[in-house]
């Protein structure tokens, strides 16, 4: 009983346990702990790989090689901010490398030669709700590696073009340029969803 009883309060106690000591807890090799964090963090995080993968398939493999980082690394978290950001900027670094490594990152692209890789219509006939979360995430996908990118970084992360171009190793008139450039695929793209559902 009294096992069980010990178990529960370390269970209780996890739950309200600060950033830094959960963080301490996964540094010592707490199974429980570790538990906690990546249930707390999974969801957000997977969100965060999606829109920088170009798959759900490849968003699950960021995430599971950046939780891996995590877990490596938690013995490095300081308590200098929240460790969901903490967690959040391991994701976005993982997800970038993962790019890099498929040679996927940001070159100048013609709109011009754009057209042609916007979605045939028969593949979005199942975009019937076309602001969701999820349909924004498909819609986001479906931009070139180096767009995706650069518009997650500047809109969703809200990095500055100089963080971009430090993050990205370009310079930062071609981050301001993809930037540029993303914005008007990605309304090209949103555009020809909604003709099709409305």
């Amino acid at each position: 009983m009294k096992v069980k009883s010990d178990k529960s309060e370390i269970k209780s106690s996890l739950h309200e346990m600060p950033d830094a000591a959960l963080a301490a807890a996964c540094c010592r090799g707490e199974s429980e702990a570790e538990h906690r964090l990546w249930a707390m963090h999974k969801n957000r995080m997977y969100g965060v790989c999606l829109r920088f993968a170009a798959s759900k398939q490849e968003a699950q493999d960021i995430l599971q090689e950046g939780f891996l980082r995590v877990f490596g690394s938690v013995c490095k978290f300081r308590g200098e901010g929240s460790l969901e950001g903490w967690v959040r900027k391991i994701m976005v670094r993982t997800a970038l490398e993962h790019l890099q490594k498929r040679q996927a990152m940001p070159h100048l692209l013609d709109l011009d030669a754009l057209e042609n890789l916007l979605p045939d219509p028969q593949n979005l006939d199942d975009l019937d709700d076309p602001i969701s979360a999820g349909k924004l995430v498909e819609l986001l996908q479906k931009l070139p590696p180096g767009f995706r990118a650069v518009l997650n970084l500047y809109i969703l992360e809200e990095q500055s073009h100089e963080q971009i171009a430090r993050e990205l190793g370009i310079s930062i008139g071609t981050s301001k340029s993809q930037l540029h450039r993303a914005k008007i695929f990605f309304k090209k793209l949103l555009d020809k969803t909604l003709l099709l559902v409305f």
